[in-house]
């Protein structure tokens, strides 16, 4: 079958049947379709996509794995909406001469400007108002959520190993604890190609050129590798302790962006070997200045 919504649901269903059930991505079967999409162009373009060596497949979850996956993906729900009701608290507030600085401490700033404002008008605070307390529940709801995702965290082995990276907090360790199968992955250069931090190519006749990294993969998962690179970045000096002597090389050689994904791609190279080996994680020697 194509990975696709529900798929994992019916694999389950199909393989205590007796089968061995194959999800293909759907992006290796788009190939094989002739012309019309139908449902019998398609289930020939699966069966021949199926045929075909080296076909890549996705393992089938099981019922707990897609609900711990489930619970990190409504969180990164809320986190969106919750940034989309602060950001239209501010440009609204604006509109009436109310500004205030960014971060959390800013925004409740300027909730006390918009509950004291004289000169605001009434259909104006109330919209606002409106916002700030559906701003309230959402946070309510994530600060349960992520106390559930804490006792998940302490329960699972993985999340609390790749923990001890730099640059991956709780959250992002129980993201890849959860959401990734290393036993699909041949090498770590491979886990890394598949969260699209390598270059793109477009080599032909022995002649090799290298882009932008790909962006293949699962984004929010390359998000926060990249994300965590650049926290590491951040606090990464000579003679300071943990000071990556590879990370301060490159930083003399190229700009810290790049140096972002470079280490992002290292990152991921490490989970694998972390989850493959089950290892812990062991830390470089610093640099002496």
């Amino acid at each position: 079958m194509e990975a696709c919504g529900g798929s994992h649901h019916w694999g389950r269903t199909i393989a205590r049947l007796g089968h061995r059930v194959r999800l293909i991505p759907a992006q290796n079967v788009k190939p094989f379709v002739k012309r019309s999409k139908n449902d019998q162009n398609d289930a020939q373009a699966i069966s021949e996509a199926a045929g075909r060596p080296g076909m890549a497949e996705v393992a089938v979850k099981s019922a707990e794995t897609q609900a711990a996956v489930m619970l990190l993906s409504v969180r990164d729900l809320l986190v969106r909406r919750r940034t989309q009701l602060a950001n239209a608290m501010r440009g609204h507030a604006a509109e009436f001469g109310l500004v205030a600085p960014l971060g959390n401490k800013g925004l409740d700033t300027l909730r006390g400007e918009i509950a004291s404002d004289e000169q605001l008008p009434d259909a104006a605070r109330e919209a606002l108002q409106l916002l700030g307390k559906e701003l309230d529940r959402i946070g309510i709801r994530l600060d349960e959520i992520e106390k559930k995702l804490a006792i998940q965290h302490k329960a699972n082995s993985q999340s609390q190993q790749l923990a001890h990276v730099p640059g991956i907090g709780m959250m992002g360790a129980l993201n890849f604890a959860v959401r990734i199968d290393v036993s699909q992955f041949k090498s770590g250069r491979h886990f890394a190609a598949w969260l699209g931090l390598v270059p793109r190519q477009n080599s032909t006749g022995g002649k090799q050129r290298l882009g932008g990294i790909s962006r293949a993969g699962d984004e929010r998962l390359r998000q926060q590798l990249v994300l965590g690179a650049t926290a590491v970045i951040r606090h990464c000096k000579p003679g300071k302790k943990n000071a990556s002597p590879w990370l301060l090389k490159l930083l003399e050689r190229k700009p810290r962006k790049l140096a972002a994904v470079a280490l992002a791609n290292k990152m991921a190279r490490i989970i694998w070997a972390m989850l493959t080996s089950g290892e812990d994680y062991r830390q470089t020697k610093p640099v002496t200045a």
